[in-house]
This record gives structure tokens, C-alpha cells and sequence, in this order.
């Protein structure tokens, strides 16, 4: 699927500069999504010169393509998601810079203009933008626009997409609305299009910078990025939240909230034990985070709901519910139970983190119930220090000849 050779219009370097954007400000945005692409971070001097330099010189010559961005059954928050991301990037670097010509929610026409302006574009070749879920329930009647239902909206606008995105829960497979018993028969994109590619950026909303580092790479290389599994970009989802998260150590230390007052959510400690699916979610929230990296949700003390997973609604609820049986590496034997400081998982996790304290003082809870704080994160006065046994083979001989000195005199 080669898409450079379908867009019209003036180039993206020649759009840029009649708007006024400086070469600084679009080498930093190339910069931001080269690093999104190799690591996954949208920071400066992540990814390398060359990486940000090719991907400018390809846009430079791309000339701008027709969008065509349809909202089904939906809420409008992944378009929010978007507007509101406070990205100059994607507010004016990229998506402005695209022909939009059909979003309900943003654009200016109505009623027989806006139908129109759909029609016409979906007669040429343009990306597909997809935003809510499609019903098929009592012959589609729950999402009806201009008379039409969602699923004829959106195999008419598919026909001739080069690309197509299901951005969101919904589009790409049903989200709330598609949760048991699912009365409107609300299904994903790729439920409908069986013929085409389509590529998932998930979430209840997905990032604004995922949206636009998925445009952004297809932009620069004419074709979608490569998925995982499930049909979500893998730049961008592939790796869990937990992997990332910065509550992890508390995890790996048995240190949990437990009710959303407590002193531990005082404290910063892990959500798992109050329902975070961070353990079984994949997402690039901990590193991208929202609104140029304000926050998000586990850095403001609520729990991952695991929204970028499919069925998350019937597969993670009761939100505040723990997940059964996560299990991971390190003193991790398993989450509920560390917690409780078992001799073996203490004893494991003194040997493979460093011996950095003994084993009774890494028991986390005290008889009475207390949460009994780790040493090992300079929570203690007067820490103990393990140090490792010599390797040199005079002091090896030594302490070998003093133990058995010692076991003489016991015996005698």
C-alpha cells in the first residue's frame, strides 16, 4: 500500500511556511515523533539527528492528503483528546496541515453542505479517520446519520481509503456501548472492513500525540507502522504500563494502597490492590502521558482501568477491583502475597536485587496488621549492610582456617 502517490495538493513544507511555522519548530516536532517511533518518548535527543533529519526530508516533499474523519457511536473524547492534548504539534504542525474536509465535530458546514462534502470526498482516495463504534442492532436505527445507518457511513467513506484508523475504544472494538448485553450490537471497525488494513490506536480516549505520531508515520513513510496482535501500533503498545510505571518499586516491594485515604496513597505507594490493571494493560501512558506531559491517571492517584485493552469494560470491572494472580520476577512471587513478606520471596529478593538488607526487616506487615516500611528504601534508621563475601583466594584460605579453628574449640 504505497499512499505518496494518491495525496494532492501543496506540500507539507510549503503549507508549513505560508502558515509561518519557523524550520525550528517543525525539525523539533520531527525530533518528537522520531523519538516516539524508536523509543516511544516524545523528548528532544532521544532518537538521533539523522532519525529526525529523514523524517523532515520526507515530509518536506509529502503534499497534503484528504482526510475524511467519521465520529459513529461515540462520545466525542478521543476527538477532545486532540484538541485539548495542548501539543503545538498536533494542533498545528500536523493536523491542521491535513485536508480535513469531512469531522463533524469541528467543521463549519451542516446538513446537506456537510453530506456533500463527505460524498465528494469519499470519491477520491483519502485516510480514514474513525472515531465511535458501529451498531448493527434492529438494522442499525441506534447511530443514524443523514439517514443513513453507521455501518453505510463507514463502508462508503472505506472504499476508497488508502489508510484507515480506528482511533478509540469504540472503533476499534465497540468499548462501553459493545459491554454485556450490548443491545445496540455495537461492533469495532474491523468487524465491518474485512478488506483493508486497519490500524487500532486504542484508548478511552488514546493519547493525542499517539493519534498523531500514528498520522505522522504514515505521512513519512507511506504506509502504516507495524502492529501488534491486536492491530495497535507498535511504537506506540508495546509494552505495559506496569513495565514503566513509577509506583512499580512499591510493587516489586509489597508496599500497596489499600483504601484511597490511607497513608500508602499519601505516600505514592502502588494502586494495584485498589484495581490498577497497569499489570495486564498496554499503553504508552507512563511515558507520553496527556496535556505535554502534565499527568495522568496513576500519577493523580487513581488507577489504570485498563482502557486500551479489548472488552476492558467486561474484562476489568469492577474497576476497583485486584486483579487475580499477577505474577512477575524479582522477590515478585506474587503480588497479594509479598505483601504479607513470605520468607522465600524476601530471601529471593534479597539475592537478586543486592543482599541490600536482611531478610526479617523485609517483611512488610507486622503481626497487629501494621505496614512495617522497607529498609531497603531508606525508610529505617541505622540500616544494615550486607557485604559480600571476598573472592580473593588468601582471604578465602584464611576464613577457611579460622572456621575450622572454631569448630575445634566448640567440639573440645
Amino acid at each position: 500500500m504505497h499512499l505518496l502517490d494518491t495525496w494532492q495538493g501543496e506540500t507539507l513544507k510549503e503549507n508549513l511556511e505560508r502558515k509561518g511555522v519557523t524550520r525550528r519548530d517543525f525539525m523539533k516536532m520531527c525530533a518528537s515523533m522520531a523519538a516516539i517511533f524508536t523509543v516511544g518518548v516524545p523528548l528532544e535527543g532521544v532518537a538521533t539527528a539523522e532519525e529526525a533529519e529523514k523524517i523532515a526530508e520526507t515530509l518536506d516533499k509529502v503534499t497534503k492528503p484528504n482526510v475524511a474523519w467519521l465520529q459513529l457511536q461515540e462520545c466525542t473524547g478521543c476527538m477532545e483528546s486532540v484538541l485539548r492534548s495542548g501539543s503545538s504539534t498536533i494542533e498545528d504542525l500536523v493536523l491542521n496541515q491535513l485536508s480535513v474536509n469531512y469531522n463533524e465535530l469541528v467543521m463549519a458546514a451542516s446538513g446537506e453542505a456537510a453530506e456533500k462534502a463527505l460524498h465528494d470526498l469519499n470519491e477520491s482516495p483519502h485516510i480514514l479517520v474513525v472515531n465511535g463504534s458501529v451498531s448493527l442492532a434492529e438494522d442499525g436505527v441506534y447511530c443514524m446519520i443523514g439517514g443513513k445507518t453507521s455501518e453505510e457511513v463507514l463502508r462508503e467513506a472505506a472504499k476508497n481509503a488508502t489508510a484507515i484508523l480506528a482511533v478509540g475504544a469504540c472503533a476499534v472494538y465497540g468499548s462501553v456501548q459493545a459491554a454485556r448485553p450490548n443491545p445496540t450490537h455495537a461492533v469495532g471497525v474491523d468487524d465491518i472492513i474485512k478488506d483493508k488494513p486497519i490500524i487500532n490506536v486504542s484508548g478511552c480516549p488514546p493519547i493525542g500525540e499517539v493519534i498523531t505520531a500514528t498520522i505522522t508515520y504514515i505521512l513519512t513513510h507511506g504506509k502504516p507502522p507495524k502492529v501488534d496482535a491486536e492491530g495497535r501500533p507498535l511504537f506506540a503498545y508495546d509494552q505495559r504500563i506496569h513495565d514503566s510505571c513509577p509506583r512499580r518499586a512499591h510493587f516489586d516491594a509489597g508496599q500497596f494502597v489499600r483504601t484511597f485515604d490511607d497513608e500508602a496513597a499519601r505516600n505514592g505507594w502502588c494502586l494495584y490492590e485498589v484495581g490498577c490493571k497497569g499489570p495486564s494493560t498496554f499503553s504508552p501512558c507512563p511515558i507520553i502521558q496527556w496535556n505535554l506531559k502534565s499527568g495522568w491517571p496513576i500519577g493523580a492517584g487513581h488507577p489504570c482501568i485498563g482502557c486500551t485493552e479489548k472488552h476492558f469494560f467486561d474484562r476489568f470491572t469492577p474497576f476497583y477491583d485486584t486483579l487475580p494472580h499477577i505474577v512477575g520476577f524479582g522477590i515478585e512471587n506474587s503480588a497479594e502475597k509479598i505483601g504479607f513478606g513470605l520468607i522465600g520471596a524476601a530471601a529471593a529478593g534479597v539475592v537478586v536485587h543486592g543482599a541490600v538488607t536482611t531478610v526479617r526487616e523485609i517483611g512488610m506487615r507486622k503481626s497487629n496488621g501494621a505496614i512495617e516500611p522497607l529498609a531497603a528504601f531508606g525508610e529505617q534508621p541505622n540500616e544494615p549492610t550486607v557485604i559480600a563475601p571476598s573472592t580473593n583466594p588468601d582471604h578465602l584460605a584464611k576464613h577457611a582456617k579460622d572456621a575450622q579453628a572454631q569448630d575445634q574449640g566448640s567440639k573440645s
